[in-house]
Order: structure tokens, then C-alpha cells, then sequence
């Protein structure tokens, strides 16, 4: 995404001009009273339940920094569910080196296009899906919401998982535990349970937990280093050798990209809840350093993806039945290499990791739903939603062997978010950052009307370029043994759906506005960037608690 206009990046974008009749943004999102330079109040304790939901942030509520930032993105991505991810170049038969430049650009394009996505939550100090009401419409930011639930509860399960698996697999190697059915139930449960308790309590307990994640976690990576250095060998050769025949050799490309695109979509799923953490940093922050946190904690999950890669390679010269493309085991492979001293802190690891991975995908999910459902307050929604994603775990595990296909699901839900986030970045751009808050939360208010209504509360230009450029990537889709588009053998078995719905969406979206003009009062003060504007009224907001408004009033 382009960057923000030199005159706009290091200052928060210029209020939206109100009417004295209009209602004010403190009667349904409360704004502090503090001028910028007063103190503000001190955190929350971390045993105070957060109250907060959509709704806009107080400035004075505002305390969290660009560091706090990055440790939730590193450390919600710190976990052995990277680790999986990263053993997938082995999987696909690449060498270790192939392996280490596929992961070297997923990562870094992930990042780079997950990054915008920071300055959202900033900016109008509430999440990203409330923000996508200004390009998707009021109703239509629905869209987010529900892939944002999608992407948590695949996450959730995979961390609860391959963690649960982690301690299953120790304690019966350190202690002789029995690896039956009703061990596992504990340890999911168990490990849920908490992570559950922790989403309930909110933000500031969730920090504090990726605080000592990402510290612990990397000291247990860094172990593992040790642990295996005897055994690595960067000369790993993988499958496309010299000698390989001519068939074997023709699937290197498809393999090495489909190995990059898996790694891509770790930075990628963290798009739909970089809002749930960055609204709590003051508008104020200069926004390269809130883009510059989220792209550093990408870069910094070179570590786990890394090791994953490392340690695949070793299961795949030392214990070659863990990495059989049908039916792989990074977990077990891994606890099979492992010296008998490394058996606790690989239980550890999954532990921490996993309470790190399950609060970020979980707490974001309970905050959305509670803005779907408003009746819902965030905690109550948090339990429900909870309570779904471990009954999904369970059922998943034990009735419909869904362990394997859940990362052909995260896969799809990727495919299907990264052209909303490129509708959500080049609506910023367009817009040169300016939002109107209030009309933000008209459908949280359940109300009408505002700045964002567009054609009944759906924006139709930022919804067809989503769904178009999501079913051309959905069908567009190949990854080998698990799920092929009917597009998908197009392009000689490379899968191509993830860059072919980001160009798509970028290049659909941008026609758009300029072959059907949006609402110039949507744009703000400064008018638009890259697009035309025609000038109609705008509804008047009503419903409850609203007072009903010119529309001339609500133009710039």
C-alpha cells in the first residue's frame, strides 16, 4: 500500500465538523475531555475486567504504545502453530536452503502487507471491522466481522491442538503418561480453559501474558538451538536434486511458491485484528511508528518459523515417517529427535506459545461478535464465542478428524480476507486518513444513516471488489492433496490465488471509484485522493439516542 500523505503521517487525522444539533460522539462512543497535553488516567489493573467493547476508546483510556503493539503481534505468532507452518518447504520436498528463501519471502510479504492495517485502530479507536463501515458500508462491514470469527476460531483450534498435542507427547516421554483419548480431553480442555479466562479479563491481561510470551518463548527457541545443533545439516538436499527425474523436477516452482503462500498467510490472518489491539494507542503516535511495530513483529517470526524449518529437516533425515506428505507429525517427529533435557521445555513452549496464539485469535472474535450482536456485551460474547470454538475443537478432534483439513480452512479464510484488507488499505489511501468516529458506530447504535449509509448501508464498489476478487481466489486455489479449485490446474499447478485476488481487488476496487464516484462528504476536508466524488446529501442519523440532522450539516 501506498504511504500516508507527507503531510498527514505523523498527526492524527483533522475531527469531522459537527453540527451543534448533531449528536455528539460521547453519547454512544465517550471521548475524554483531557486536552491533548493533560495526563492521562493510569492502566487498569490487570484483574479489572475490561469494560469497553466497540466502541470508541477514550483518549484518556489510551495507554498502550507501539512496543505493546508488537509484542502482541509477535507474540500471538511466537508459537509452535508457527513452527507447523514453518516445517511445510520440507513437507513440499524443498532443501533447507529452497526452504529458507520461501520463508524469507513470505514473511517479508506478509508483513508488508499486513502492516497498514496497524492505523486503523488509531485512528478511530475501535477495530477493524467497525473501520471497514467507511468503505464497506454500515451493513456492510459485517464482512469483517464474520471473517475475523472464521480466522480466530481456525487459529484458536490450531494453537489449542498442536499444543495440547506438545504436552500429551512430553509428559508421556518425561513422566510415561498414557496417550489415550481422555488424556488429550484434559489437555484441551485444560488449556482452553485458560486461555478463555484470559480473553474474559481483556486487553491488559492479555498483554501481560504476551509480555512473558515472547521473552520466555524465545529463550525456549533459542534452546532448541542448542538442543539440535548437533543434528542440523544446512546441506539438507530435499527432493529437487540433480538427480531427481523430470516429473519431480517440474514441481519445484509449484512447490517452492505454495511453500512461501502457507508462510504468507501466518502475517496475512493477523490483518482482521490489528484494530483489536492498536485502538488502545493514542491517536497522537506517529503512524510509522505504529505500521513500523506491526512490520518488525512480523520480520521477528523468523525465529519460530526458522526453527520450525530447521527441525523439520532433521525429522525428515532422522524420522522420515513424521513428514510423509499424507498424514504429518511435526509435533511427534519433533518430540522424537528431541534430547531427553529438551522434553520440558518443548512443554514449555507449547504452553506459553499456545496461551499466546489462543488470546490474540479469541479475544479479537469476542470483541467483534459483541459488535455484531450488540445486545452481547464484550465479556458475555467472549464466553460464547469461547464456548463454540472449544465445543469446534473437540468435535474436530474426536468426531470429525478435522486436525489436518483445519489448515486447508485457514487457508480459504486467508484467501477470502486479504482482498477485504486491500479494499480496507486502499480506502485509507483514498480517503488520506480521515474518518468520521461517530458515523462509525451507527450500526453498533443499531441506527440509520450518517456519512457511511452509501445505498441502504452497503458501499456496493468496496463489497464487489471483495467477493469478486475472493471467488476468483477461492477458484484459483491448489494446495496439492487437500483442496484444488476448478480454476485451479490453470496456471500448471502453481497456486496463484492469494496474489491473483490482491491485484484484482486493488485494480477492481480503484476503477470503481472513479467510474462511480463516492459521496464527496465521505472524504473529508481534503478532498479525495485517486478518485472522483459527486456531491449528494447525507442521510441524517436516527434511531436511538440520535438526533436527527441536516444532511447538510454533515458535509466537510
Amino acid at each position: 500500500m501506498p504511504a500516508a500523505h507527507p503531510r498527514d503521517s505523523d498527526r492524527p487525522p483533522a475531527p469531522p465538523r459537527h453540527h451543534a444539533l448533531h449528536r455528539p460522539a460521547s453519547a454512544g462512543a465517550p471521548l475524554s475531555s483531557q486536552s491533548p497535553d493533560s495526563p492521562s488516567t493510569p492502566p487498569p489493573s490487570l484483574t479489572e475486567v475490561e469494560a469497553h467493547g466497540v466502541e470508541r476508546i477514550p483518549d484518556a483510556d489510551r495507554t498502550a504504545t507501539p512496543l505493546d503493539l508488537f509484542r502482541l503481534a509477535f507474540g500471538g505468532a511466537n508459537t509452535f502453530s508457527t513452527c507447523v507452518l514453518g516445517a511445510f518447504p520440507i513437507l513440499f520436498g524443498l532443501s533447507f536452503r529452497q526452504g529458507l528463501a520461501a520463508t524469507l519471502l513470505g514473511v517479508l510479504a506478509g508483513a508488508l502487507i499486513l502492516c497498514p492495517m496497524a492505523v486503523f485502530g488509531p485512528v478511530n479507536g475501535t477495530n477493524n471491522a467497525v473501520s471497514s463501515s467507511a468503505h464497506l458500508g454500515v451493513h456492510g462491514r459485517v464482512v469483517g466481522s464474520f471473517l475475523s470469527l472464521l480466522t480466530a476460531i481456525a487459529f484458536f483450534s490450531i494453537s489449542v491442538w498442536s499444543s495440547g498435542d506438545a504436552l500429551v507427547g512430553g509428559a508421556h516421554r518425561l513422566f510415561g503418561l498414557q496417550r489415550s483419548n481422555l488424556s488429550y480431553v484434559v489437555a484441551y480442555a485444560l488449556f482452553a480453559g485458560l486461555v478463555l479466562a484470559v480473553c474474559v479479563y481483556g486487553f491488559r491481561f492479555m498483554l501481560f501474558v504476551n509480555k512473558v510470551a515472547v521473552a520466555s518463548a524465545t529463550v525456549l527457541f533459542l534452546l532448541g538451538a542448542i538442543a539440535f545443533a548437533g543434528d542440523f545439516d544446512p546441506s539438507y538436499a530435499g527432493v529437487f536434486t540433480e538427480s531427481a527425474d523430470a516429473t519431480t523436477k517440474s514441481l519445484f516452482w509449484p512447490s517452492f511458491i505454495g511453500a512461501a503462500l502457507i508462510v504468507l498467510s501466518n502475517p496475512v490472518s493477523f490483518g482482521a485484528f490489528l484494530g483489536d489491539w492498536s485502538r488502545y494507542i493514542p491517536a497522537s503516535t506517529p503512524r510509522r511508528r505504529v505500521i513500523g511495530a506491526a512490520f518488525l513483529s512480523q520480520l521477528a517470526t523468523l525465529l519460530p518459523f526458522v526453527f520450525g524449518l530447521a527441525t523439520a529437516s532433521i525429522i525428515a533425515a532422522k524420522a522420515p515417517e513424521y513428514v510423509d506428505p499424507a498424514a504429518p507429525d511435526f509435533v511427534g517427529g519433533l518430540l522424537a529427535i528431541s534430547p531427553t533435557w529438551y522434553f520440558l521445555p518443548v512443554c514449555l513452549l507449547a504452553l506459553i506459545g499456545g496461551m499466546s496464539t489462543g488470546t490474540t485469535s479469541l479475544y479479537g472474535s469476542g470483541l467483534d461478535f459483541s459488535s455484531v450482536f450488540p445486545r452481547l456485551s464484550r465479556v458475555q460474547a467472549t464466553v460464547l464465542v469461547g464456548a463454540l470454538s472449544i465445543a469446534f475443537i473437540f468435535i474436530g478432534r474426536f468426531g470429525l478428524d478435522l486436525v489436518q483439513s483445519i489448515s486447508t480452512f485457514a487457508t480459504m479464510i486467508i484467501t477470502c480476507t486479504t482482498p477485504w484488507m486491500v479494499v480496507m488499505m486502499l480506502g485509507f489511501f483514498t480517503r488520506r486518513g480521515w474518518y468520521d468516529p461517530d458515523a462509525l458506530q451507527v450500526f453498533n447504535r443499531r441506527q440509520r444513516g450518517g456519512r457511511y449509509w452509501f445505498a441502504h448501508g452497503w458501499n456496493w464498489r468496496g463489497m464487489t471488489a471483495w467477493w469478486v476478487s475472493a471467488l476468483l481466489g477461492v477458484l484459483f486455489t491448489d494446495i496439492p492433496g487437500q483442496f484444488v479449485g476448478p480454476l485451479g490446474d490453470l496456471a500448471g499447478g502453481v497456486d496463484i490465488s492469494l496474489p491473483l485476488s490482491l491485484v484484482v481487488a486493488a485494480v477492481l476496487y480503484l476503477t470503481l471509484l472513479r467510474l462511480f464516484p463516492e459521496p464527496r462528504a465521505v472524504y473529508g476536508p481534503e478532498g479525495a485522493r485517486l478518485a472522483r466524488t459527486v456531491e449528494v446529501p447525507v442521510p441524517p442519523i436516527t434511531g436511538p439516542e440520535a438526533l436527527s440532522v441536516p444532511s447538510a450539516t454533515l458535509l466537510p
